[in-house]
């Protein structure tokens, strides 16, 4: 990776994303976020790294990415008619909603 790309990767916001799905409904979540909750966050300019699925505590993992300022970006994506026409929103299926920003470790 030359110098430019490491540092325009460095430079990119990072979330964390974990949800607890409710109990029997993994398939149906899984099914409804590829179909309406990707297209929506790719066409927004974000990128996804993932998903993954933990099957032992029922969860759903995803990374959430993008150049710029994150929380601009995800609050200009909620407030889109696009997502707000979700329906019925994805949502529903979660018991828990999680997220964290994530950062690279200091070198030294």
């Amino acid at each position: 990776m030359d110098v430019r790309a490491r540092l325009s990767y460095l430079d990119m916001a990072r979330q964390l994303r974990m949800y607890t799905v409710k109990a029997g409904e993994m398939d149906e979540f899984v099914s409804e976020w590829g179909e309406h909750i990707l297209p929506l966050r790719l066409q927004s300019g974000f990128r996804v790294t993932g998903p993954w699925v933990i099957d032992e505590t029922n969860q759903f993992v995803w990374i959430l990415e993008h150049d710029g300022d994150f929380a601009v970006a995800d609050a200009r994506y909620y407030s889109s008619p696009e997502r707000r026409a979700v329906d019925p929103d994805p949502i529903r299926h979660l018991e828990k909603n999680e997220h964290w920003m994530l950062r690279e470790p200091e070198r030294r």
